[in-house]
């Protein structure tokens, strides 16, 4: 785990935790966006050649809405299935938000056991959780001491 901005982890694709519509209007979708902006592309060729490549792709992950009911197994699938689109693109390092618990309320210690658990099964060479908000950082750090 490690606080941080996602869009500069040295990791070979980045989770997006992203809506059902693929709207990047807010929360890490936006701030991707943002990132991205009209100019991308004339940024993404000046930057890869004087730094190498950034992210060989971006994993979009559609996390379960606090509500829904069983949101905790809901997002590990979802964070799985994000992992598991990393093994066979053969990208060995993969970085996340915390996916589902912003804009979708789910709540940190249900956030944090789905996480860890996606996490530790992932099999990949490097996961990492990249984190900002410090009630999901304390519930992470929680999980992981059990």
């Amino acid at each position: 785990m490690v606080r941080g901005d996602l869009l500069e982890e040295p990791v070979d694709a980045i989770v997006n935790a992203a809506n059902g519509h693929l709207a990047h209007g807010g929360g890490v979708a936006g701030i991707i966006s943002r990132a991205a902006g009209p100019a991308l592309q004339a940024d993404s060729d000046r930057l890869l050649a004087t730094t190498g490549p950034f992210f060989k792709g971006v994993i979009h992950a559609l996390g379960p809405r606090q509500g829904e009911g069983d949101e905790e197994r809901k997002l590990e699938r979802a964070l799985s299935a994000a992992f598991s689109v990393a093994r066979d693109k053969g990208w060995a390092s993969v970085s996340f938000p915390a996916v589902s618990a912003g804009i979708f309320a789910v709540p940190p210690g249900v956030c944090a056991r789905a996480y860890v658990k996606a996490a530790r099964a992932a099999g990949l060479r490097k996961v990492r959780l990249c984190l900002r908000d410090q009630p999901v950082i304390d519930a992470v750090l929680g999980e992981l001491k059990r």
